[in-house]
């Protein structure tokens, strides 16, 4: 890491492994948290001006009763569903080590990008690609906070600028209930939206069943126990810190569901004819 920074004047750390389910926790824990934590070493040891930390809105609490969470809402490793979300919440607890030594860090939370050029996809990239594609002929009583990816790109360059050291920052855009993202991306595939509620109950056995073929098979389960979990809270949370401390302004959803939609379509991930 020495190297590469060398003659750096800043860090933006973007890179983490997304996953909701992983054969191997170890390397996920390996990457999100011992990772980050020797490349921001590296950075104090260098002198870099400033690092831009990108955490997650995973890492934050939940008021509960459909209710925003915020950079303040209390949280705790406890709290954490998933390997994916501890290895986040730990490895934000590495970043405030390091800035307790003297690295000049602001950390800003993402809620759910959306875009296109979702090359994997992610977890996010690919309830939109199976919605699109209608896998998902029904939906569970859950919501995301949905944000474009080129909003929560500004966003960092806005943290670069007037963030301040040691704060954090929710870089996110409109909260939805899950039937209305599917129906919104119904909508610009020309079908009707999916009718059928599915009580949260009814979803487990099946997540552990995909989980126990997938641990055969090698494949990514298409539903995780850890995902079903999440989707009994919904993930709705306020970005007022970062409008009023950052100048953040995120457009509306819509536009980058209709460009992820697109762009998984002209790349071949959908079949011809799924946008009507």
């Amino acid at each position: 890491f020495d190297a590469a920074l060398a003659g750096c004047d800043g860090l933006f750390h973007v890179a983490a492994d997304y996953r909701l389910w992983t054969p191997d926790p170890e390397a996920m824990y390996a990457a999100n948290v011992d990772g980050t934590r020797r490349l921001l070493q590296a950075a104090l040891r260098g002198g870099l001006r400033r690092v831009v930390y990108t955490s997650s809105v995973a890492t934050l609490g939940l008021p509960g009763k459909g209710l925003p969470g915020d950079e303040a809402t209390p949280v705790a490793l406890a709290d954490m569903i998933g390997h994916y979300k501890r290895s986040k919440f730990l490895a934000e607890r590495a970043v405030d080590e390091l800035a307790a030594q003297g690295l000049d860090v602001v950390i800003v939370n993402p809620s759910t990008p959306v875009g296109p050029r979702d090359l994997k996809p992610t977890p996010t990239g690919r309830l939109v690609l199976d919605a699109a594609a209608g896998r998902m002929p029904a939906y569970v009583d859950t919501g995301l906070n949905l944000v474009h990816v080129d909003d929560v790109a500004e966003g960092h360059w806005l943290a670069w600028r007037h963030g301040t050291p040691g704060r954090r920052y929710v870089l996110g855009g409109q909260d939805l209930t899950l039937r209305q993202i599917l129906g919104q991306i119904a909508d610009i595939c020309g079908r009707r939206p999916p009718r059928i509620r599915v009580p949260h109950a009814l979803t487990l056995p099946p997540a552990y069943i995909a989980e126990a073929w997938a641990r055969i098979s090698g494949k990514t389960p298409g539903v995780t126990v850890d995902g079903v979990k999440l989707a009994r809270k919904k993930m709705f949370f306020s970005s007022e810190r970062a409008r009023r401390e950052l100048g953040y302004s995120p457009g509306e959803p819509r536009a980058a569901l209709e460009q992820a939609v697109h762009w998984f379509a002209e790349n071949r991930y959908l079949r011809s004819g799924v946008i009507r």
